[in-house]
């Protein structure tokens, strides 16, 4: 008589769509991919467009091999929202090689950008469901904006499209994409592309575990603590995030709108680093402020670093959480290699890390999180870490006082009484609090001199499916800092879980370390998921830091640290045959 409710029968709808998209591809894309279609996928961006604009080689091939891919994707790890392919092979209008093509990656300019050369051509790119894509949800995970189509496409998708680039799918994130866990009612858990029971990040989770498959070439994401960083830091993948205003962002949902404190960067991700940095220099080439009036008109600023011997400063660890083994050792590693290679490495201790993200946290949750909760139906299920945080932000602030003065837990008691809904002089002073901490982080660094700053992303491998309420948001402070303070970062594998290296001892025997006894409830809880064992093969990454609009700096950076640890002999594979 009842039957579902609006929430269940738009879930239920989504989900049949989405099935109903798979259906319609073609059965050749449910088979194991042939040479050819191996060819393709090992071609790296700037021969698959020459060889794409040149003719010599079909947008179906491309979607194709490309397709079969995230198919296999979607089937182990559920990673898709949306499915493009079948309106892309019926359209008349596929993108089409202008017939004066010619191509030089070192003739790209910001001069000259689109009908001469089409810079992404052929390119397939997966788009975070928080971009619009004419004619398509955006849904971000929630069931409430299923059958709300956009009426016109993102810029960076504009731009995309002008490039010649492919669009062929949609990848899932969180409800309003807060969370360390891809997870919701509309798509169901994203799973890790190495292990499923654990966490692929969040919240373009979706995004990550496509390309470990080489689902796509260049994932679309958004990053607002981490959100791109912590996907490629646990799925083994490259993420670069951008400066606000540097990549074009107009067009993407943020999770909390009009929120300006900390604001929501749009940014790329792939699979591999050449591929990363080569869609940066042809989308800076589009002139993507001429499709976003938010992008800042500055061009590519190449950056060589051949022959420099420069210098790190390496965070060791962000005062909130002692990093695990695993982390600790690719750190170690990376610090390692770089000096071997003769670069300056030396330890750097920051304006206090926490100070920066309970700033940022309480900008983010100025009205209480009451425009953010708006968002979700009355029978849409919170998951454990949303349900937490909105709880807290719930309690009286007298009440929040009182349980303070009794945690013996100085961070958890900090939390506790600074989560709470501001008044507008309030957050006006969180906003000077923020520059102000802005402008410590600037003279510290000018007066250290370095080139780069390296840290972890996160202090733990990939976590445990359904756990991310006890790792909660404040073991994302390596990463969040970065959008706080705006800067560049860009985040790269380095190895992965290694039970013999990378074991803690025995509950009991570690229970009784000093590492242990200066741990506060954050760490330790963080510490409970950990088990070197369980987590065999996982990805672990480290995080390159540049400042303002420094990306192409960062990108660099990261090839030095790349080239370093081959040349240390460690070159990550992942050790899994996607």
């Amino acid at each position: 008589m009842f039957g579902p409710s609006p929430h269940r029968r738009d879930c239920q709808a989504k989900q049949q769509e989405r099935q109903n998209q798979l259906d319609a591809l073609p059965s050749a894309f449910n088979e194991s991919c042939t040479e050819e279609d191996n060819k393709i996928l090992n071609l790296s961006l700037t021969d698959l467009v020459h060889s794409h604009a040149s003719g010599s080689l079909s947008t179906h091939a491309v979607l194709q091999a490309y397709g079969k891919k995230a198919v296999a994707a979607q089937n182990a790890t559920n990673c898709l929202a949306a499915v493009l392919i079948p309106d892309i092979l019926r359209s008349k209008s596929l993108p089409q090689i202008p017939s004066t093509f010619h191509d030089s990656t070192s003739d790209i300019s910001a001069s000259s950008p689109t009908r001469e050369k089409p810079l992404l051509s052929g390119v397939p790119v997966s788009i975070k469901d928080c971009i619009d894509i004419q004619g398509y949800d955006t849904t971000i995970g929630y069931s409430s904006r299923v059958n709300h189509p956009a009426s016109s496409s993102a810029a960076i998708v504009r731009l995309l499209h002008a490039a010649g680039a492919i669009t062929h799918v949609k990848t899932t994130t969180p409800p309003g994409m807060l969370g360390l866990e891809t997870s919701s009612d509309l798509f169901g858990r994203t799973s890790n592309p190495y292990n499923t029971e654990y966490s692929s990040g969040a919240s373009t989770g979706g995004g990550g575990a496509l390309l470990a498959y080489k689902g796509s070439m260049i994932e679309i994401g958004s990053d607002l603590g981490g959100s791109v960083r912590l996907p490629a830091h646990w799925c083994g993948i490259y993420a670069m995030r951008s400066s606000i205003g540097r990549f074009p962002g107009w067009g993407a949902t943020p999770p909390i709108p009009g929120v300006e404190g900390v604001e929501t960067s749009c940014s790329p991700m792939s699979k591999r680093l050449d591929d990363l940095e080569e869609f940066w220099k042809r989308v800076v080439a589009m002139r993507p402020w001429e499709y976003d009036h938010t992008c800042v008109p500055i061009p590519w600023r190449s950056v060589n670093l051949h022959g420099r011997k420069l210098r790190w400063g390496v965070i060791w660890e962000d005062g909130m959480v002692v990093p695990t083994p695993a982390c600790r050792r690719a750190l170690q590693m990376t610090v390692d290699a770089l000096r071997k290679q003769g670069h300056e490495v030396v330890d750097f201790t920051p304006p206090s890390i926490s100070e920066g993200v309970l700033t940022g946290l309480q900008l983010c949750f100025s009205d209480g999180g009451q425009d953010f909760f708006s968002f979700f139906r009355k029978d849409e299920r919170l998951d454990p870490l949303l349900m937490a945080t909105k709880t807290l932000l719930s309690i009286p602030l007298f009440i929040k006082r009182l349980l303070a003065a009794i945690t013996p837990d100085a961070l958890q008691s900090t939390i506790l009484t600074s989560l709470h809904t501001k008044t507008p002089v309030q957050e006006h002073a969180l906003v000077l609090a923020r520059e102000q901490y802005r402008a410590q982080w600037h003279e510290v660094w000018e007066k250290a001199g370095f080139d780069y700053v390296l840290c972890l992303p996160h202090p733990s491998p990939a976590i445990p499916k359904g756990t991310a309420e006890k790792a909660t948001f404040g073991s994302c402070g390596s990463m969040m800092i970065f959008n706080i303070l705006d800067y560049s970062a860009g985040v790269l594998p380095v190895t992965t879980v290694q039970p013999t290296l990378d074991a803690l001892p025995p509950a009991a025997e570690f229970a009784r370390t000093p590492e242990y006894a200066r741990m506060g409830t954050l760490a330790r809880d963080v510490y409970g998921l950990y088990d070197a064992q369980k987590m065999e093969g996982l990805p672990v990454g480290v995080q390159v830091i540049g400042r303002r609009f420094e990306e192409e700096a960062v990108l660099a950076g990261m090839r030095a640290v790349e080239e370093a640890l081959a040349a240390d002999g460690n070159v990550f594979n992942g050790g899994k045959n996607f």
